[in-house]
C-alpha cells in the first residue's frame, strides 16, 4: 500500500470508483424522472377530436363557441351545435325501480350527434353532412336496449331497489362519492359513465371514454350492489 501524501485521505475500503459512479448516475436519473410530470389528458387526439373535418382544424367549435353561442341550451356553456328534438322510446323493465324520462341535460347533447339525426359537423351556421351510423348511432334505434339515463338516482331509489349502493356515501373509485363524481343534480346521465372531454380518468381507462374500467365489471359494480 502506498504511503499517503500530505493532506491526502485514504479511500474507504469497499467503495470502488465504479460503484460510486454508478450510484451518482442512478441518483441523477431518479431526479430527472421525479421532475417529469405526465402530460394531462385532453380532448386533443381523443375520439371527440374532429379537427380533421374543420377548415381551420378547430376542436372545440363542434360543441362550443366564444361568440354568438346558443344560450337557450341549458347545462351547455357557450353551446354551438344543433340539438336533437327527437322523442325516444326509453328502456323499461319489470325490475327497474327508477323512472327514466326523455333524455335531458348532457344526455340530450350527446344524442345530438349519437342518435344519427343531426350531423356531427352541424355547428354554428353550418349544415353538416357527416352522420354517425352503426354502433356509434346509439339512439338511432331508440333507447329501449340501452342503459337508462335522465333519472333520479338518490338514496331513496337505492333503498327501494335494494341492489344499488347509496350514492351519497358509496365511493365512486374516483376520489369522492357516486353522487359527487358521477351524478348531475342526482341525475344519472350519459356523462356519468363517459367523459366527453377525455379527462384523466377516461384517458386512463382508454375504452369508449369511460370514467371507470369495465375490467371485472368495475363500471357496473360501482353503482350496482351485486
Amino acid at each position: 500500500m502506498k504511503p499517503l501524501r500530505k493532506g491526502q485521505r485514504r479511500r474507504p475500503a469497499g467503495r470502488p470508483r465504479r460503484m460510486i459512479t454508478g450510484l451518482l448516475l442512478a441518483a441523477a436519473i431518479a431526479v430527472v424522472l421525479l421532475s417529469v410530470q405526465p402530460a394531462p389528458a385532453t380532448i386533443r387526439g381523443s375520439a371527440h377530436d374532429f379537427s380533421g373535418v374543420d377548415p381551420e382544424q378547430q376542436i372545440c367549435i363542434f360543441c362550443h363557441t366564444t361568440h354568438n353561442a346558443d344560450t337557450t341550451v341549458t347545462d351547455a356553456p357557450l353551446w354551438n351545435h344543433d340539438v336533437t328534438t327527437k322523442n325516444y322510446q326509453v328502456y323499461n323493465s319489470p325490475s327497474l325501480d327508477a323512472t327514466p324520462g326523455q333524455p335531458a341535460g348532457a344526455s340530450r347533447l350527446c344524442l345530438s350527434c349519437h342518435d344519427g339525426t343531426i350531423a356531427v359537423d352541424s355547428y354554428g351556421d353550418r349544415t353538416g353532412v357527416i352522420f354517425l351510423g352503426g354502433d356509434a348511432a346509439i339512439g338511432a334505434d331508440e333507447l329501449t336496449n340501452d342503459h337508462p339515463v335522465s333519472f333520479t338516482y338518490d338514496d331513496s331509489l337505492a333503498v327501494q331497489d335494494g341492489e344499488l349502493f347509496l350514492p351519497s356515501s358509496a365511493p365512486s373509485g374516483m376520489g369522492g362519492t357516486i353522487a359527487q363524481d358521477l351524478l348531475f343534480n342526482n341525475q344519472l346521465e350519459c356523462a356519468s359513465c363517459h367523459d366527453v372531454h377525455n379527462g384523466p380518468a377516461a384517458a386512463a381507462v382508454n375504452d369508449h371514454l369511460l370514467t371507470v374500467t369495465q375490467v371485472q365489471s368495475q363500471l357496473c359494480l360501482t353503482c350496482h350492489n351485486k
